[in-house]
């Protein structure tokens, strides 16, 4: 079995991001009135975690023009909306993201805003943005940049539309480590069962709807495919009745991912119809999890990552079980690509 839950790694590991949280969240009050859009611009997890921010910002602001792209994508449409109201964040765990960093060169030609989220100070994204969140170094970069991320955005949205929820956001936020660590632990039975299930496994499917695709695509790409080797795809519930659902027989292997949001009748609806096919489905639910410190308001943000924390357990214990280590690639960094 893969080694056991370490709380106190994870909480510490993220304790930079908490405490620059308030920081990020008063430069988001003092940009709010110098912007009418902001872009969205990472790869890999990062581009995910902006998934979610995308999501609110479009539910919950009535002023505010949002898009994600993908850097490289970025500068091959060269938007021109790239003005001087328009604040572009970009993010990368390691700070040198060859795409991310030369989408921020890039940005410095044109009179946008930039803010960079990253773990290292002496990184290049770092050194390339008008303003920059460093993180620290932790195993759980993915949830350090999430959380700097939304707490800028929590403070935009409070200055330019009234959001009413950033202080509540700020307190959970800061008690997210903790939650993220509860479930870790809490998951780490099961995750190791349903790694024995899957060891033979070739070919999984990852459902979620809304912010919750988050953690369906990173759970499924950037770990099960790029860390495991294993054949994953990640598929929206939004779209599962739309071709998809044509796989499911008695021998589909479906991990299915509930939240909290507005999406989650899409969700519930994939877990009826995948339970009259299958009997190979992990369902994880978000509601399942107490969220200590977590305001009602608010698990519906952070659920994504509270449901990542737990899927990482199975993939622990697949590592061992499988004699892959997670560190391990084929290509990335290695070759010419």
């Amino acid at each position: 079995m893969a080694s056991t839950v370490d709380r106190a790694a994870i909480v510490d590991g993220l304790a930079q991001a908490s405490a620059l949280l308030p920081e990020a969240m008063t430069l988001g009050r003092t940009l709010a009135p110098h912007i009418d859009r902001i872009y969205l611009v990472a790869a890999g997890s990062a581009n995910r975690a902006m998934l979610g921010l995308q999501y609110w910002i479009e539910r919950d602001s009535p002023s505010l023009e949002v898009r994600r792209y993908f850097p490289a994508e970025l500068m091959a449409q060269d938007p021109r909306r790239l003005d001087p109201r328009t604040l572009v964040l970009l993010a990368s765990k390691s700070g040198t993201t060859p795409e991310t960093v030369a989408a921020a060169e890039w940005l410095r030609g044109t009179p946008c805003r930039t803010v960079g989220f990253t773990q290292r100070e002496d990184r290049p994204l770092a050194g390339l943005v008008d303003h920059r969140f460093i993180i620290g170094e932790t195993a759980e970069s993915f949830t350090g940049l999430f959380m700097a991320m939304q707490s800028l955005v929590g403070g935009l949205l409070a200055a330019k539309d009234g959001w009413a929820l950033a202080d509540t956001l700020l307190t959970s936020l800061q008690a997210l480590p903790g939650a993220i660590a509860d479930a870790a632990a809490a998951n780490e039975a099961r995750g190791a069962a349903e790694a024995q299930a899957l060891r033979d496994q070739r070919v999984l499917y990852h459902v979620a709807s809304g912010p919750g695709f988050t953690t369906a695509y990173v759970f499924g790409v950037c770990i099960v495919m790029e860390m495991l080797w294993l054949h994953s795809t990640p598929l929206e519930a939004a779209e599962f009745f739309h071709g998809p659902f044509e796989v499911v027989d008695a021998d589909t292997r479906l991990v299915l991912l509930l939240g909290e949001d507005p999406s989650r009748p899409l969700m519930e609806r994939v877990v009826r119809f995948c339970r009259k096919h299958t009997d190979h489905l992990m369902i994880y639910d978000s509601r399942d999890y107490a969220m200590p410190g977590i305001d009602p308001a608010i698990r519906p943000i952070v659920a994504p990552y509270v449901l990542q924390a737990a899927l990482k357990r199975i993939s622990a214990n697949l590592s061992d079980l499988l004699g892959k280590p997670l560190g391990e690639r084929r290509y990335m960094w290695k070759t010419e690509y």
